[in-house]
């Protein structure tokens, strides 16, 4: 099967090079290339020594003000903060208490993940992990997927520490 493969390959390459023949490529592109004249000082400036005509530049707008402001109230804003959005994975959701706790210790007895779970009225909700991104859940989401089937990435405020 590979050396077909490769003969029609080969022959195909070859009919290609047969059709175009021995002609040289003669296209001109220069034509369509865009020009630019060089900035002033640029000639310049490599004519001579470069340290001597190097330019000052004075700064006209100071934004140090502005951005440390700015940096201030994020900080502050952050300091208040008690909750970020992010995300848990939903093992089960049902009305059956029993089967929720049952779901709980076998997270954590065979899979060794910290489970929480919770009375939602009028469903009992077992979920995993607090996660940043959709991303840093996928990893765990797929493992736990091969043991619980029904598994749900679900958006959740994380409180933060």
């Amino acid at each position: 099967m590979r050396r077909v493969l490769i003969i029609f390959l080969s022959i195909v390459s070859l009919s290609a090079f047969a059709q175009r023949g021995n002609k040289p490529i003669t296209e001109d592109l220069a034509s369509l290339r865009p020009h630019f004249a060089a900035p002033p000082d640029t000639a310049h400036h490599y004519a001579g020594n470069p340290a001597k005509n190097v330019p000052v530049v004075t700064p006209r707008l100071i934004v140090n003000e502005k951005v440390n402001f700015v940096l201030d109230s994020i900080d502050r804003l952050n300091l208040i903060r008690k909750v970020i959005p992010g995300y848990t994975i939903q093992v089960y959701s049902g009305l059956n208490r029993e089967e929720a706790g049952n779901t709980k210790r076998r997270l954590q007895d065979e899979l060794d993940m910290r489970a929480e779970m919770q009375y939602q009225q009028p469903k009992w909700r077992v979920s995993v992990g607090n996660y940043f991104t959709n991303l840093d859940a996928q990893k765990d989401l797929i493992r736990l997927k091969r043991w619980f089937p029904n598994s749900i990435l679900v958006p959740e405020s994380i409180p933060i520490r």
